[in-house]
């Protein structure tokens, strides 16, 4: 079991859209302590071209002050891609929690070289539900991640 506690509530945004037929990624946004955003993965359920984790976690956080996102975290089960790394950039996070990146590896270099604190867990059940969903459902996962 994951022992922090916006890592484990982005896990759970992952369990849920893997339970929703779509692909199991989930992000938290957490401002001072709160979870102000979380999502997951809706592109399948949407048919939406741009609802991953992350991009689901800032839409649900509502419209904020750019001051709320200069000190906020972002919890994600996966490394960002780079439509969510340019979201991270553009909104000033300084801080993203990942999950996992031996299942795909983002934006990383590009997040660090812009004075992102980047912190990899590579926690066992981020890498599980990727390896399980990415045996089982090559072609979608290939679709997500644009090849």
């Amino acid at each position: 079991m994951t022992a922090d506690p916006f890592l484990a509530a982005a896990i759970a945004e992952a369990q849920a859209g893997r339970e929703e037929g779509g692909l199991p990624i989930g992000s938290v946004l957490v401002h001072r302590g709160a979870i102000i955003g979380r999502g997951h993965n809706r592109r399948v359920q949407r048919g939406s071209p741009i609802l991953h984790g992350e991009m689901d976690a800032l839409e649900n956080a509502g419209r904020r002050p750019a001051g709320v996102y200069r000190q906020a975290t972002l919890y994600t089960t996966l490394s960002p891609c780079a439509m969510c790394s340019g979201a991270i950039l553009l909104y000033g996070i300084p801080r993203v929690v990942i999950g996992e990146n031996r299942t795909f590896r983002g934006e990383e270099e590009l997040l660090r070289g812009r004075g992102v604190q980047l912190d990899i867990v590579q926690d066992a059940a981020c890498i599980r539900l990727m390896e399980e969903f990415i045996e089982q459902y090559p072609t979608l996962w290939n679709e997500d991640i644009g090849e």
